[in-house]
């Protein structure tokens, strides 16, 4: 069946604020996979009124299809402004679909130390997993056809909203 109503993103990431906000310590701390992750991760940030930077994480060198892709054009910095030792974080991404993206998010934040726990937040499950890996926190479960993908993108006013992609 396909796919005609799409959610208002905005609406869910208050949905998932409040999923947060009980389970939130004094340390947690919010990392945000480039890009759509990074866009909720700040917007989340507003939302529960943290007051410590968020961390940026591009995982394209850590990707187990690195050397399938190539390089990605569009490589940002990873940056993560907080000590990751001993710290509660909660990744965020837009989708999360095989688990491999989360992976290799987990991969390379064990590179800046060994953080006391990572749970995964997300707009959006679309199951296929090839991974052990779920989200703790999640609005919306959504089954896709094999060529279908959805896209979170930000406008001008960096207002989120989702578009449905069809490959050929």
């Amino acid at each position: 069946m396909p796919l005609t109503d799409l959610p208002d993103a905005e609406a869910q990431c208050a949905e998932l604020a409040e999923l947060i906000r009980p389970k939130l310590s004094p340390d947690t701390a919010l990392v945000g996979i480039h890009s759509g992750g990074v866009w909720i991760a700040r917007r989340l940030r507003e939302l529960l009124g943290l007051s410590d930077e968020i961390g940026l994480i591009d995982v394209s060198f850590y990707r187990d299809d690195f050397g399938e892709k190539g390089l990605h054009p569009q490589i940002k910095p990873t940056s993560i402004p907080f000590d990751v030792e001993g710290r509660a974080l909660i990744l965020v991404d837009d989708v999360l679909y095989t688990g491999r993206t989360t992976r290799a998010a987990i991969n390379e934040l064990f590179d800046y130390g060994r953080p006391a726990s990572i749970q995964l937040a997300v707009l959006a499950d679309r199951g296929g997993r090839e991974l052990p890996i779920c989200a703790e926190f999640c609005t919306w479960q959504v089954d896709l056809d094999a060529d279908e993908e959805l896209v979170l993108e930000a406008d001008a006013s960096a207002h989120l909203q989702w578009r449905l992609a069809r490959h050929a």
